[in-house]
């Protein structure tokens, strides 16, 4: 059986704005919150960090997520190398993410007690 192999040229200019616009959406989201730095924002806290911290680590893992989607073409591949690719990616992030606050928890409470609080 033969296949039809003349296929028509589609332009990428739509999809390459959308992803402009979405990225740019999210940086200017993070940029405006990183100049305003709302008080209800700076001095909340959740799980020992401020919570704008945390909508910056949220939104730099979405942008991240979303560039490998857009950028390497992630939405025409199949199931299992879009899993491999995007939740190794995700769970590294997510284990470096806990190691440094949990490093940079120890440091501060050494720096600001001058005790060391874990004895290995």
């Amino acid at each position: 059986m033969a296949h039809d192999t003349t296929h028509a040229h589609e332009s990428n200019s739509k999809r390459i704005w959308t992803v402009f616009i979405i990225l740019s959406i999210i940086t200017l989201v993070e940029v405006i919150l990183g100049i305003i730095k709302p008080d209800f924002l700076v001095h909340t806290y959740f799980v020992s960090l401020k919570l704008i911290n945390w909508i910056f680590i949220v939104l730099t893992i979405w942008k991240a997520y979303y560039i490998t989607w857009a950028f390497m073409h992630m939405e025409g591949e199949t199931k299992g190398l879009r899993r491999s690719v995007v939740w190794t990616a995700g769970f590294l992030i997510v284990y470096l993410v806990f190691i440094l606050l949990t490093e940079g928890d120890y440091v501060h409470e050494v720096l600001q007690r001058g005790q060391v609080a874990w004895d290995f």
